[in-house]
């Protein structure tokens, strides 16, 4: 049984004490810690594929930072490799896909049966620090939304328009729907292969939501979002979709338990329109974590103040940024461990 379950219990709905509190890409650049772990290895690749050190770094923050809950130390991309696109992660640049999606017989080659044992590299980084959290604090696993493994697969690395998948949605929308759907499928085979190795908790984290307009979006990205929500039974299923303020009415017919919310989201206007049925994720602005330790308190309590005592999980509106101060971090995560109602 877990010690502290309060992650857990605020996206099921159920009273909480206080309010729970994660970071997104906590276990990363922020920490000296994480910093001499990824020195032993040639690459963030190599890391990612080495359990035992993967596993280190997931516990890391846990351990040095004191977050409610550990996320499964990974990368978003694991899936298209799986699939069979592989990708290279660039220094200082991101990723890049060699090989792109092109024509149909690009999606007719992509593999979807085989994710457990492609990504047995996850499952086993999964058992290992499940094991050594040793019921600590809860596990969370995660996969990138099918958007936005559908963008990275067509565009080949980062992009700030991501025109060429946009075009494919307008120019190919049969082949569209058919690569989304194996994306689809393969995500959530991946993601029930986590839960199965011990992951408590999953979240899809669709980072290019945001690029597409509603129409768009509605028709070919949540579709895909409804049907691995409605998949994912077993554990609490967190929504994340960056600058999707459009479909945040359309979020609250599906059947996830947590919406993750940007810095830029409305929290009042969120709150009204969610009210008891979903719990939301977030959203202190990630750049808020430069400015001095009175104003990070400052508006940490602002924060908590606008989402109220229940149905709330505190995290940054997206990851934290590798040059801010783990210290500063950690005046965050103090801060709403130690807020009194």
């Amino acid at each position: 049984m877990l010690k502290n379950d309060l992650v857990l219990r605020a996206a099921k709905g159920e009273f909480v004490e206080r309010t729970p509190v994660w970071v997104m890409r906590q276990a990363g650049r922020i920490l000296p810690e994480y910093r001499a772990v990824r020195a032993q290895v040639k690459d963030f690749k190599a890391l990612v594929k080495h359990p035992e050190l993967v596993c280190e770094v997931t516990l890391q923050p846990v351990d040095i930072l004191g977050v409610d809950a550990a996320i499964i130390f990974s990368d978003i991309l694991v899936i298209p490799e799986a699939m069979g696109l592989n990708y290279e992660m660039v220094e200082a640049k991101g990723p890049l896909f060699p090989n792109t999606i092109k024509t149909e017989q690009d999606i007719d080659a992509l593999r979807i049966d085989n994710m457990e044992e492609a990504l047995d590299y996850v499952v086993q980084s999964i058992h290992l620090t499940k094991r050594a959290l040793n019921d600590r604090v809860p596990l969370i696993g995660f996969a990138g939304a099918p958007w936005t493994i559908f963008a990275y697969m067509i565009e080949g690395k980062g992009s700030k328009t991501f025109s060429e998948p946009k075009k494919f949605l307008y120019t190919q929308p049969e082949w569209s729907q058919k690569l989304l759907q194996k994306i689809t499928i393969a995500t959530i085979s991946y993601l029930k292969a986590q839960i199965k190795a011990g992951a408590d908790m999953v979240q899809v984290f669709d980072s290019w939501a945001g690029i597409l307009s509603y129409d768009l979006y509605k028709k070919f990205a949540l579709p895909c979002i409804q049907q691995i929500c409605d998949a994912i039974t077993e554990v609490p299923v967190i929504v994340f979709a960056k600058d999707a303020h459009f479909m945040l009415g359309d979020f609250k017919n599906t059947s996830a338990d947590v919406i993750g919310l940007d810095w830029t989201m409305d929290i009042q206007a969120a709150r009204n329109l969610y009210g008891e049925t979903k719990t939301l994720q977030g959203n202190a602005d990630p750049c808020m974590l430069y400015a001095d330790l009175p104003t990070i308190r400052k508006e940490t309590t602002k924060m908590l103040q606008a989402f109220g005592s229940q149905r709330h999980i505190a995290n940054l509106g997206h990851g934290v940024y590798p040059d801010i101060s783990a210290d500063h971090v950690k005046c965050l995560i103090e801060t709403v461990q130690t807020y009194k109602w």
